[in-house]
């Protein structure tokens, strides 16, 4: 159920226009390398809100644990929705597509090597392993490249430590 409110919440949420705050995105400039900054600022004001938000509360539950690559990693976790160019609707479509198949890797492979819409939703979902992709193509730590990949697997799974992953994951909740 909670997970049911969060993306409700985050639904309409996202329908509210515009990026954060000019004090939040300087911040968040002080948290990222310049390419870091470039591909945050790519994403979409509802994306880059969400990210800076996810950022405060690890920064909060952390305190001096919060180093730049553990905040680079709440800021930069989903970088990889750029790929599908979906918009809220579409997101919606990929997300119950997800629950829907249990997010099968297979399924969303052949999703993956489809056109269209079929495409961007396999994109979509494959998100967190093509943000990886692209934060290490741009040299990022690897600690935010291995968040980037990780935030949507299981505990067990999860290679950074864990009370950074923890908190990590339960800023994010998505």
């Amino acid at each position: 159920m909670a997970s049911s409110v969060h993306l409700a919440t985050r639904f309409f949420t996202s329908l509210r226009p515009g990026g954060p705050a000019a004090s939040e995105r300087e911040w968040v400039r002080t948290q990222l390398t310049g390419a870091e900054w470039e591909l945050w600022s790519s994403l979409s004001g509802p994306d880059r809100r969400h990210s800076a938000a996810v950022a405060r509360r690890v920064e909060r539950a952390l305190g001096v644990e919060a180093t730049r690559p553990v905040l680079a990693a709440a800021l930069l976790h989903d970088v990889g929705k750029l790929d599908a160019r979906l918009r809220t609707y579409g997101r919606v479509v990929a997300t119950l597509a997800g629950k829907a198949v249990g997010r099968d890797p297979a399924v969303i492979r052949g999703w993956c090597k489809a056109g269209g819409f079929t495409r961007r939703v396999g994109l979509y979902l494959r998100h967190p392993e093509l943000g990886g992709d692209r934060l290490e193509l741009l040299g990022s730590d690897p600690l935010t490249v291995a968040w980037t990949r990780q935030h949507h697997l299981p505990a067990e799974e999860w290679t950074v430590s864990l009370p950074v992953a923890q908190a990590l994951h339960d800023a994010d909740d998505d």
